[in-house]
């Protein structure tokens, strides 16, 4: 995998005596309760590393305060680090001069707020064509783009009109369509659905996934819902008082989590969503020693198919489900003992 984003070893402490209490930090070992007392320091995010991958999804999340939303706001340069590098295709941003980053800003960078931030002077569309317009864009380009962009987001017969005339969720449409429009390598997503309606908000979700598949940006999406972290990301990086405290797929985080902390967290999903065909196969070569051929006209399944699923396709036929890998081969076989362990070791971890 190639990495399109570094973070490096990235502390962010706010307070006007930051580098001495980083110093107090890394070389006396003092708590976050010394560094705000002696120091009237607090610790934002503390050393802090992980890649995320080019067309990645890489979901961060954890509970207010944890340091998810100041985070992601290192990535661009919205705030400062107090120490740490961060790699935007192999190029530190912390050497951008202002003109550096400004262009990355506006050219490669799309940011996706929790407010949705239309300006309500502006109709649907140009408020969708402005990064193009702060690029300096003609006027008949960035509208024939933003237009492009509005079908892509389901908003036809839309772009006449204004923030106020449309629902929630149609505006955070046009937030994400505002973000697409300049065509960004990078989206940076904070916490973009929470503020809506279960319901939106899923649809969305759903929405956003067509979307990425389809457009394949890289993606930093900050969530405090490890449902949602779970259905968008390829992998996700949980918070705890501005330190990550793992990073794995939702299968990896969900079946293995590294503290009780994260086994709180992850105690409300279902396996079922989650450990997929792979994780629990057994090779046909084992299956065979053990109870002989397993025959003909079994269901054949991919190895990234989830438990739910492959439950769902053992009750067709009373057989072993044959699994392949994206070539197609024949990669492993489940049996119904298979599926039936896999299950309950879920509700034994509950």
């Amino acid at each position: 995998m190639e990495a399109a984003i570094q973070i490096q070893n990235v502390w962010k402490i706010f307070g006007n005596t930051s580098k001495e209490a980083l110093d107090a930090i890394q070389n006396k070992k003092i708590s976050k309760q010394e560094a705000l007392e002696k120091y009237n320091s607090v610790i934002g995010v503390s050393d802090v590393s992980f890649d995320v991958n080019k067309g990645e999804i890489f979901c961060v999340m954890g509970l207010s305060g944890s340091g998810k939303s100041t985070l992601v706001r290192h990535i661009n340069r919205l705030l400062e680090p107090t120490s740490g590098k961060i790699l935007i295709n192999d190029q530190d941003v912390m050497l951008f001069d202002k003109g550096s980053l400004q262009e990355l800003r506006n050219k490669k960078i799309g940011m996706v707020f929790q407010n949705f931030a239309l300006m309500p002077h502006r109709s649907v569309l140009d408020n969708i064509a402005m990064p193009l317009e702060i690029r300096g864009v003609s006027k008949n380009d960035r509208l024939d783009a933003a237009n492009k962009i509005l079908n892509i987001v389901e908003l036809q017969g839309w772009g006449n009109k204004y923030a106020h005339e449309l629902s929630g969720g149609m505006q955070q449409r046009v937030g994400l369509a505002r973000a697409l429009a300049a065509d960004p390598e990078f989206l940076l997503m904070d916490e973009p659905f929470s503020a809506l309606d279960p319901l939106i908000r899923r649809q969305l979700q759903s929405e956003f996934i067509k979307l990425s598949k389809q457009m394949k940006k890289t993606t930093v999406f900050i969530t405090h819902d490890l449902d949602e972290a779970v259905r968008v990301g390829h992998r996700i990086a949980i918070m705890r008082d501005g330190e990550v405290v793992q990073i794995g797929t939702p299968e990896e985080i969900v079946v293995n989590p590294a503290d009780e902390y994260v086994a709180d967290f992850v105690k409300g999903i279902s396996r079922l969503k989650v450990v997929q065909a792979k994780t629990i196969m057994q090779s046909i070569k084992d299956y065979e020693n053990k109870f002989g051929s397993i025959g003909d006209n079994n269901e054949l399944v991919n190895e990234n198919d989830v438990l739910s699923k492959l439950i769902e396709t053992s009750i067709s036929k009373d057989k072993p489900i044959i699994v392949s890998n994206k070539n197609k081969e024949k990669v492993g076989v489940i049996s119904q003992s298979d599926l039936l362990k896999a299950v309950i070791e879920g509700n034994e971890n509950d």
